[in-house]
């Protein structure tokens, strides 16, 4: 089986389905595996900061701000276990706990903590974050939330807080501390939530980084100069910098995308930013050669849906598409040849 890149571009186009096909073959998945990265907590951590709030709370019997507020400061990790409880995100108990306590808590710092804790769950937090007012708002408000039942809402809506250990308030809390959580209700919120949905997110970019570091490495060992952007950065010409610019911004003679994503509709947007790629380096040319070549490297199963944005893609980059498990022809096949210099 021949790859697109190998052959003529009149060729690719006289046959897209065969191209796409022998792309396909050798995409392969990425969302079984995750990178750890760093910051992850292990369960037996978890668990640590589980116990020392069970503890500090008389088995969340009476859970007052000032006791969490000093477990906290003793066992970090405790607080990632407040917020579990009650299921939000670090930006969203921010902006809960600044509206209800009427303290300003910004998404920079709740980030922040949440950071802090994840590297060293277990280190006793220093005095200036131990005694901010904004560490005790977020505490202060999960307390109250969590004494309360769940608010009522219309028979269409679900509040978050209507999950089995948040219900009823703390007897909910207590009931499943006692007893544990019956299976049924676990797969259930399992389902509302997804498997891993949250360090799923929090790995996204070392995810994508593996497929770039790959690149690098084919780039560095042939000696090719490149500039690899940073995420937002701008560059001259272009209204969404590249991955890859070979040699240079200043003098580019091909483009980079590297691309990952586990879902069709990602992978369709990324389809079209690659095709906005390739218009840009037809830019003024009248069928004649390209002001630079574009080259897309994929992974992920979310390109392998859509045979029809598989063909948008191979022909926006004119048949230069390659996926994780052919990066050993990426120079080869491509114009980076002409840079070669190992």
């Amino acid at each position: 089986m021949k790859y697109p890149f190998e052959v003529s571009f009149e060729e690719v186009k006289a046959d897209l389905d065969k191209y796409v096909a022998a792309i396909f073959s050798c995409l392969e998945s990425e969302f079984l595996v995750m990178p750890k990265g760093k910051g992850f907590i292990e369960y037996e951590v978890f668990e640590k900061g589980y116990e020392a709030l069970k503890q500090a709370t008389g088995n969340f019997r009476s859970p007052s701000p000032e006791a969490v507020v000093d477990c906290v400061k003793a066992v970090p990790v405790s607080l990632i276990v407040v917020r579990t409880i009650l299921g939000f995100t670090p930006p969203e108990w921010a902006y809960v706990a600044s509206h209800h306590t009427k303290t300003e808590i910004t998404q920079g710092f709740v980030r922040s903590l949440d950071r802090k804790i994840r590297m060293y769950p277990l280190a006793p937090l220093k005095k200036g974050t131990a005694s901010s007012a904004r560490l005790y708002a977020l505490i202060k408000t999960a307390c109250e939330f969590l004494a309360k039942s769940r608010p009522v809402v219309d028979s269409d809506k679900i509040h978050r807080l209507d999950k089995a250990d948040t219900k009823s308030g703390l007897n909910s809390i207590k009931s499943l501390a006692d007893i544990g959580v019956p299976y049924a209700m676990l797969l259930y919120e399992r389902f509302l939530g997804r498997p891993f949905a949250g360090h799923r997110d929090s790995v996204s970019e070392l995810v994508g980084d593996s497929l770039e570091s790959a690149i690098e490495d084919v780039l560095s060992k042939a000696g090719i100069s490149y500039r690899k952007t940073k995420r937002a950065e701008k560059i001259v010409g272009f209204d969404q910098a590249p991955d890859f610019i070979v040699p240079s911004e200043f003098n580019p003679h091909v483009i980079i995308e590297a691309k990952l994503t586990e879902d069709d509709g990602t992978a369709r947007d990324k389809v079209t930013r690659i095709q906005h790629l390739g218009e840009l380096s037809m830019a003024g040319k009248d069928g004649a050669k390209p002001k630079f070549e574009v080259i897309a490297c994929i992974a992920g199963r979310g390109f392998g849906v859509r045979r029809e944005d598989m063909k948008k893609m191979l022909l926006a980059t004119r048949g230069k598409v390659f996926t994780a498990q052919n990066l050993n022809k990426l120079v080869e096949c491509t114009r980076l040849k002409e840079f070669k210099t190992t």
